[in-house]
């Protein structure tokens, strides 16, 4: 089994539906593996349901030292000791904890320069369930992406292991995962298949 040498290149994001297990134990798990970030995506549920499960999630993400990030503005504010994944369109929000922002354009990466975002998410890379119909961005997109931000860049949409090797050759600093780890069987096996790709980058 693949060590992850980096193992911090993969955020998740989740998505209770997709869920099949007890969706507290599945992120107890995704969490011991020491992911960059969980991202508590969710957004069916009302403020205070999703304020109730993050204060249920914090304390599994901090047992293995993992940020936990909110959707904002509303309700990631409220939650003490999360970060908060803006919108670009909220990018300008006064943010006290660590923030990011999701772009889908490397004009909206270049006017981030200056942000105080600690990283960007760009997509939809790939074809993705998540976006049926919407044709994906590409890999040519992700680079003009990386190659106009100043912040790290993480590709999202569609990423499978198989796919890990080309997203950090376009320069994206990591990926990020949803229905994949909420639907796999088995996710820290998973996991591990995502981290034995990205010891390949450093083996080139």
């Amino acid at each position: 089994m693949c060590k992850g040498k980096e193992g911090r290149r993969l955020i998740c994001v989740t998505q209770r539906s997709s869920c099949p297990d007890n969706f507290l134990t599945r992120i107890g798990l995704i969490a011991a593996q020491k992911p960059a970030r969980i991202v508590l995506r969710e957004k069916d549920l009302s403020p205070e349901e999703y304020e109730a499960l993050a204060k249920k999630l914090l304390p599994l993400c901090e047992k293995y030292g993992v940020p936990l990030m909110c959707n904002g503005p509303v309700p990631g504010f409220a939650v003490p000791g999360c970060g908060v994944q803006l919108s670009f369109s909220n990018r300008d929000l006064p943010v006290s904890e660590e923030f990011g922002v999701s772009v889908h354009a490397p004009e909206e990466a270049s006017a981030l320069q200056e942000s105080n975002a600690a990283y960007l998410i760009a997509g939809h890379v790939f074809p993705t369930d998540c976006k049926k119909g919407v044709p994906p961005r590409g890999l040519e997109f992700l680079e003009k992406v990386c190659q106009s931000a100043r912040q790290p860049v993480y590709a999202i949409g569609g990423m499978t292991p198989e796919r890990v090797l080309s997203v950090l050759q376009a320069g994206a600093a990591g990926y990020c995962v949803m229905s994949a780890l909420m639907k796999a069987p088995d996710p820290v096996r998973l996991i591990q298949e995502f981290y034995c790709q990205e010891e390949i980058i450093h083996e080139l």
